[in-house]
């Protein structure tokens, strides 16, 4: 079993503060670091901590950023064969302030390298992504390049799950070939419609998604927790309470051991829980794909809160 992860690097250049400063002002941060980021790279990286086989597939730019990434994955361990780079492209960069008192992040993200991914690159990684598992996917690459790999899946039988962030507009031929999505409530009203603020709102959204062709729904509702609904059983999990210092990445941490319980046989709401706990853990430390647990974390807190599986 297998997942190959096709997505985003960007370098998080992360500065912390006390508040955020309005248009036109400027104020004095606490710390400054920059490491290894994006939504594709943050849920590569949580998914292998939790103990899957993952190959991760983006694009770098051949330039100092683009090191970053090659010498974080070698130093986690992860496979690298699929890391494409070339010259005259920026790697991918992300801005984020962390606000020092509520632990909330604003983030700029600006794409350029994985946002360029080519036909050719995607016929590169062909045999790769027919014989996985599961594909997941997010929004942080160009659309005709995420759109050849989801029909690439689709046609071999494998199990897509897709993480819509940031969110976009879905083809309705796109959204039929999708097995899982996951979006957190804002992304799941800009695909549906719906304002999601309770269970019912989930429900209601996730019942337009299985009208779409989507077979499984997870959204992920913040301080709510987190709602799955295989157009069968629903349930609404409740947040793990943690002491939170910085919830960038949390997200990403939640899908990463989300697909890792599925990549390992595991039902819908038994990945679910991994999911939750996974991202539980993610904001009890500083940074995102640093932040990232380990299975041994994950299954002491997943015995703590949910008992044994």
């Amino acid at each position: 079993m297998s997942i190959v992860d096709f997505g985003s690097f960007v370098v998080d250049l992360t500065s912390r503060s006390k508040g955020f400063p309005v248009p036109g002002q400027t104020i004095l941060g606490n710390s400054f670091r920059y490491g290894p980021g994006g939504k594709g790279s943050n849920q590569a990286v949580a998914a292998h901590r939790a103990g899957a086989d993952v190959t991760f597939v983006t694009k770098l730019g051949k330039d100092a950023f683009g090191q970053i990434a090659l010498d974080f994955y070698r130093k986690e361990g992860m496979n690298t064969d699929y890391i494409l780079e070339e010259e005259g492209l920026s790697t991918s960069v992300a801005q984020i302030m962390v606000d020092e008192e509520s632990a909330q992040n604003a983030i700029i993200v600006i794409i350029d390298a994985c946002g360029k991914i080519s036909e050719q690159d995607v016929e590169k990684c062909r045999k790769l992504v027919e014989s996985a598992n599961i594909l997941l996917l997010q929004h942080e690459i160009n659309m005709d390049a995420q759109y050849r790999v989801i029909d690439i899946a689709h046609r071999a039988g494998v199990r897509i799950v897709l993480n819509p962030a940031p969110a976009a507009p879905i083809p309705d031929e796109i959204m039929a070939k999708i097995d899982i999505v996951t979006p957190n409530e804002t992304e799941a009203e800009v695909l549906t419609g719906i304002h999601v603020a309770n269970a019912a709102d989930a429900r209601r959204a996730a019942e337009c998604f299985l009208k779409k062709g989507v077979r499984q729904v997870v959204i992920t509702l913040g301080a709510m927790g987190a709602y799955a609904f295989d157009g069968v059983r629903e349930e609404l999990l409740p947040r793990i309470p943690v002491e939170a210092v910085d919830t960038t990445g949390a997200g990403d941490a939640f899908n990463g051991g989300f697909a890792m319980a599925l990549d390992a046989g595991m039902d819908l709401f038994t990945a679910l829980r991994y999911g939750n706990v996974t991202g539980a853990l993610s904001v009890t430390r500083y940074g995102t794909a640093p932040a990232m647990p380990t299975r041994e974390e994950i299954d002491r807190l997943y015995a703590a809160t949910y008992g044994t599986k």
